[in-house]
């Protein structure tokens, strides 16, 4: 492995390059946001003498590891320090104009970190693109919703993260014009915001939304975590009371707090906000008009990645009218489900519910509302692990082509199929190169196609097309 340096307008940085491929890790985008800077908005960081060493992944920003069975398929990295707002690049040696992919990962806003293994940019630099992975601030530090602070501060991080690519990508050999926006979960609502804001949407050459919510809450939906952490801590949701709070106890007190939800009663959790200033209008109508072309899709067993099987067991003993008014789903839903899946238990059809309520019913919306050209998936792929199937964040090591990686055999076993792994990362790469993944673009009169990535991947009709449209107009 060799040294090797870029300029760039801050100074110089020095990564390492081998087999082709050079890699700059922990690159300050912002200033630590912390101190006088706790609560604000990004700060540039001054451009400074000599090399910086860009060798190690960045702190992570204060958050708990996943608790329970959840945890064993999502390991965590926790990285000490405080200069969290920092972004990494892959690229290859010799290139010069290339397409550029920025990853942003997911975690409910709550946890995460581009440190993780499997979010290693190899497999993209190898086939050509100039890819950027970020970290932005999560839980109460980001999305708090405080007086005398500015909302969405996550997403602040991430709007400068892709406005320094901007500036600075060139002399990795990245083209500004051609960049690419995606991410997962939490990730996928972010890049959907950033689509949403006119900083960022011209600058952006297509954006890939996997199974992320779209939807922005009201102030007063969104502040509901704040007041509950604050009265927790016999605290005013203020900027002044929560900075004189350690990152750590802030952690500590959502943490406590999620402990006391339920399936079907969950505490307030940290969400996106419409904002006047930060995001005045919520994406899944903001991107309907955006001009870029989308890549949109979900995995056909989300839920079971929260719905472990015991609490499935529960699920099936509690009446399904019970469970439909906490989900306040009417009874036609519920019929059209039994219909759409008649061989799935009550549980299954209500975690169904749930998956096309909070993820499919948005994406497909969205995609009808679009003019510009649109491409819908499935990932439908059942990993043998914990009667998975197709869950939540199953996909990520087959859009990394690295299902070999311990982390994604954590979710998906060691005997995923590869060539699946090698399509879909082809088909995604290809969207950076063409602005196509390769299939027809969704047309609403249709209801399709939709990609449906298995062992034997095609295009077909939109899954489950009646029962979703009952949903969607419910």
């Amino acid at each position: 492995m060799n040294d090797t340096t870029v300029p760039t307008t801050g100074g110089t940085i020095a990564g390492r390059s081998d087999a082709g491929i050079r890699r700059f890790l922990g690159i300050p985008y912002a200033l630590p946001p912390f101190g006088e800077h706790r609560f604000g908005l990004p700060q540039p960081v001054p451009a400074w003498d000599g090399e910086f060493r860009a060798t190690d992944f960045g702190p992570t920003a204060p958050q708990s590891p996943y608790p329970g069975a959840i945890g064993k398929l999502l390991p965590s990295v926790a990285i000490a320090g405080e200069n969290i707002l920092t972004l990494n690049i892959w690229a290859p040696e010799d290139a010069a104009g290339a397409p550029v992919m920025v990853w942003i990962h997911g975690g409910a806003l709550e946890r995460g970190t581009s440190a993780l293994p499997s979010y290693d940019g190899t497999s993209f630099a190898r086939d050509g693109v100039v890819f950027v992975s970020i970290n932005y601030r999560l839980g109460a530090e980001g999305f708090s919703v405080l007086d005398g602070v500015p909302r969405n501060l996550g997403l602040e991080d991430a709007a400068a993260a892709v406005h320094w690519v901007q500036r600075e990508i060139a002399a990795f050999g990245g083209d500004p014009a051609r960049v690419t926006i995606f991410g997962e979960s939490a990730g996928g609502a972010i890049v959907a915001a950033l689509a949403s804001r006119p900083d960022v949407r011209g600058a952006l050459a297509g954006a890939i939304v996997q199974s992320g919510p779209l939807d922005a809450e009201p102030v007063e939906r969104a502040a509901r975590v704040t007041a509950a952490i604050a009265k927790h801590l016999g605290i005013p949701a203020t900027r002044e009371a929560f900075a004189d709070v350690p990152p750590e106890r802030l952690v500590a007190a959502r943490d406590a707090l999620a402990a006391r939800s339920s399936l079907l009663r969950s505490a307030p959790g940290h969400t996106i906000a419409l904002d006047p200033v930060s995001l005045p209008v919520s994406p899944r109508t903001a991107v309907g008009d955006a001009e870029f072309p989308l890549l949109i899709g979900t995995n056909t067993d989300e839920y079971r990645l929260w719905f472990t099987p015991d609490a499935l067991q529960r699920l099936n003993r509690v009446a399904p009218a019970v469970a439909l008014l906490g989900m306040k789903v009417p009874f036609r839903a519920w019929r059209a489900y039994r219909d759409a899946l008649p061989s799935a238990s009550s549980a299954e059809r209500l975690g169904q519910v749930f998956t096309d309520r909070v993820l499919r019913v948005p994406a497909i919306e969205l995609a009808s509302a679009r003019s510009a050209p649109t491409w819908v998936y499935e990932f439908a792929w059942q990993s043998p692990v914990r009667d998975l199937r197709a869950a939540h964040a199953l996909e990520i090591g087959f859009v990394f082509d690295g299902v070999q990686d311990d982390a994604s055999i954590a979710l998906a076993g060691p005997d995923a199929p590869v060539s699946l792994a090698q399509r879909m990362h082809a088909d995604w790469v290809r969207f950076a190169f063409t602005g196509s993944p390769g299939w027809d673009t969704w047309t609403a009169d249709a209801d399709g196609p939709v990609q449906r990535y298995d062992v034997d991947s095609s295009p077909v009709p939109l899954p489950r097309a009646a029962a979703l449209h009952v949903l969607s107009r419910s």
